[in-house]
């Protein structure tokens, strides 16, 4: 199942302005990353994710249609995250309590919910992260420039996998995309993080965010 699911929402921008965004986060990871780098050690990632609690900032999603969506993005680990998405969308996809809830924009209906267990952000959620243990990577390779990984849960690879690209000097996680059990892909670019933010606990909630809307 792909995270974000509001990817089918029809994107505000036309092919001209996607194209030229498309090639503004090329331009945006090449111009981040130094001319060569050795390859990061997944115990080296796994630290940087850990030296971490919370992290804010904006974002970017390609989604599975080639449409564009954009918001901003607030992560507290273990086990939360909130997308927020610009107008005209106004979608949130938020996790908290092991569970992911989408809110539609345009409807005041309850959200659809499902286990964050089952998504393969999970695996950057948890309390403490160890890439390099039960056989969850299953792809590390570098291109000079960045260092991607792509992990699954070994116990159900039916839940899809999640490719995580990383710059060094120092270590910042760059993009993500998330693959669904169908194949579909969901690729999320980040802006510049900003870590160790006071967030409030009820940007996570997803009973709040329910009384909220009615």
């Amino acid at each position: 199942m792909v995270l974000p699911l509001v990817s089918r929402v029809a994107s505000p921008y036309s092919d001209h302005m996607m194209r030229k965004i498309l090639m503004s986060l090329a331009a945006v990871l090449l111009l981040a990353a130094p001319a060569m780098a050795e390859k990061l050690s997944l115990n080296a990632i796994s630290g940087y994710l850990n030296s971490f609690q919370t992290a804010s900032g904006e974002f970017t999603q390609i989604n599975a249609d080639g449409t564009i969506s954009t918001g901003r993005l607030y992560i507290k680990r273990p086990g939360r995250i909130r997308f927020e998405y610009n107008p005209p969308e106004n979608s949130l996809v938020m996790a908290g309590g092991g569970t992911v809830a989408i809110f539609d924009g345009k409807s005041n209906s309850s959200a659809e919910q499902f286990p964050l267990s089952q998504t393969p952000l999970n695996l950057i959620l948890e309390r403490n992260v160890n890439l390099a243990r039960r056989s969850m990577v299953v792809g590390h390779q570098s291109d000079g420039k960045t260092t991607t990984v792509i992990a699954q849960d070994p116990e159900h690879p039916e839940y899809g996998n999640i490719r995580l690209v990383f710059t060094a000097n120092p270590i910042e996680l760059r993009q993500w995309v998330i693959t669904d059990g169908g194949g579909d892909q969901t690729t999320v670019v980040l802006g510049e993080l900003a870590k160790g933010v006071t967030l409030q606990p009820s940007l996570f909630n997803i009973r709040h965010e329910e009384a909220r809307r009615q």
